[in-house]
């Protein structure tokens, strides 16, 4: 019998390859020495059988600390085998699908799974706040109660072996250098045959049903939020997983409050003469209470008063945002008499070098700056 070749060496990377390192070196080995790349070379095929063999190995953290302790003795006697953790057999198709099979949502757990359900819930602002209980139906398919799942009216019996597929649940066509892969028509990808399908479900192992769940939505949730209950979703048949289900929660806005992550805000305009004396106003908080804001004299557009603790709960954490009173002065408009007679008296009284109001008497001063050319 021959003697193994280190798998370190296989793979060409140190003892001390990272996951990364050892995935990089195994996907370009396996596609360089594919027995589809390289037809009737029975060297080739034996060499990716060894890189195969050695990337199952080391991938495993336990598998790789027996190899790195007893060597290949380690798994003599019902070891990893020739093949590895990647089945060649059926050509590139295959081995791109393990490869990259998680990142395109593929197998789970090695089995079909029920499919995912999507469904969108709208809540108040004050109920993202809050957190909240909702309930909801879902139209879904759930576990044939007749047949068990099975799909056969005799239980006893089940399914048998797709005669298309072979129980594969998908077949394979060429194109050229590719391989084109797709479900099987006949099983529909499930790759089981019922002979006596169940007169509930027609042999599916599923029947449609709505299903009224209560989701907790916590608080602090954003708009746009997906929350993804695990095994939530459809059905999926006799030894099968469900899928999951996704909730979407949309906010809708609030006419007082506007939010920024976790932090509210609340714009208050103010008359022109409680921006200029000073004034104490009251301003409602998301709670449902009341807080007095001291507005100092000279107030301006634009200035913000924090309240602390009074914004959102931010979510995994026990941190709160702040409440922000931004401040807008507004200009009187549609004058009484009386009204612009004090106002025309106020602007005689401001003369150009008015103290109380420096951003405008410095504004228009560089004006003058500008065109006496000192600018």
């Amino acid at each position: 019998m021959a003697t193994k070749l280190d798998y370190y060496a296989v793979l060409e990377v140190s003892r001390d390859a990272n996951g990364d390192e050892l995935k990089k070196a195994y996907r370009r080995l396996a596609m360089q020495y594919h027995p589809d790349r390289n037809p009737g070379d029975e060297s080739a095929e034996a060499r990716f059988k060894e890189i195969s063999e050695a990337y199952d190995v080391l991938k495993d953290e336990q598998k790789r600390a027996a190899y790195d302790r007893f060597g290949h003795a380690a798994f003599e006697g019902g070891g990893p085998g020739g093949g590895g953790g990647f089945d060649f057999g059926g050509g590139l198709g295959d081995i791109f699908e393990q490869m990259f099979g998680d990142m395109m949502g593929g197998r789970r757990g090695g089995r079909r799974s029920g499919g995912d359900i999507q469904v969108q819930v709208t809540i108040s602002f004050v109920e993202a706040f809050t957190g909240v209980k909702k309930p909801i139906t879902v139209p879904t398919r759930v576990t044939c109660e007749s047949c068990d799942g099975t799909g056969s009216a005799d239980r006893d019996q089940g399914a048998v072996s797709c005669p298309t597929c072979h129980g594969a649940g998908k077949v394979r066509a060429q194109q050229g250098f590719f391989l084109v892969e797709r479900a099987c028509p006949t099983c529909h990808g499930t790759g089981k045959m019922v002979r006596n399908p169940c007169t509930a479900c027609h042999g599916a192992g599923t029947v449609e049903k709505d299903r009224t769940l209560e989701i907790a939505i916590p608080a602090g949730v954003e708009d746009g939020t997906r929350i993804r209950l695990s095994g939530e979703g459809e059905a999926g048949g006799k030894g099968t997983t469900p899928g999951d289900l996704y909730i979407h929660v949309a906010v809708e806005p609030h006419p007082i409050f506007q939010r920024d992550g976790a932090n509210i805000y609340c714009r208050v305009p103010l008359r022109m003469t409680q921006a200029a004396l000073g004034t104490e106003i009251e301003v409602p908080v998301v709670d449902g209470t009341r807080a007095k804001v001291k507005v100092p004299a000279g107030t301006q557009t634009g200035e913000n008063f924090r309240l602390r603790g009074k914004g959102f709960s931010v979510l995994r954490s026990s941190a709160r945002g702040d409440m922000y009173i931004q401040v807008s002065v507004e200009t009187p408009r549609h004058l009484t008499k009386r009204q612009r007679e004090l106002l025309e008296e106020f602007e005689g009284e401001a003369g150009d070098h008015d103290r109380a109001n420096p951003e405008n008497a410095g504004f228009f001063s560089k004006v003058r700056d500008f065109f006496e050319g000192k600018l």
